[in-house]
């Protein structure tokens, strides 16, 4: 399955509450994302706000888009969205995406592949 990180910049002001609110996603929108092919979903917060996402996707724009036609992801990026420097994007809408250089797991077939 593919594998994608991204990063976006928590306002370093706000990282408790964004931390506090992260710790009770609601329901829905737990179930909105699961239903929407997220998997493997995982947030992690550095000191000064940098906030680097991992998830893995049959397809993260499709993913995506059907998220955006969620009511709940479009209440749930309103909430969100004072908690990052955005340039007033939603924050689902702002992702830097990284490029993955390394796996484990792919690299250890290939090599057991060519031994």
């Amino acid at each position: 399955m593919p594998r994608y990180c991204f990063t976006l910049q928590v306002r370093p002001e706000r990282k408790q509450e964004y931390v506090e609110r992260h710790a009770a996603v609601w329901p829905e929108m737990l179930a909105a994302l699961e239903s929407t092919g997220w998997r493997s979903y995982s947030l992690f917060l550095r000191d000064d706000g940098l906030l680097v996402g991992y998830v893995e996707s049959d397809d993260l724009e499709t993913a995506l888009d059907a998220m955006a036609d969620t009511d709940v992801n479009r209440r749930w990026q309103a909430e969100m969205a004072p908690f990052f420097d955005n340039d007033g994007r939603a924050p689902d809408e702002g992702f830097v995406r990284l490029t993955e250089v390394f796996h484990l797991a792919d690299q250890l077939t290939s090599a057991q592949t060519e031994g």
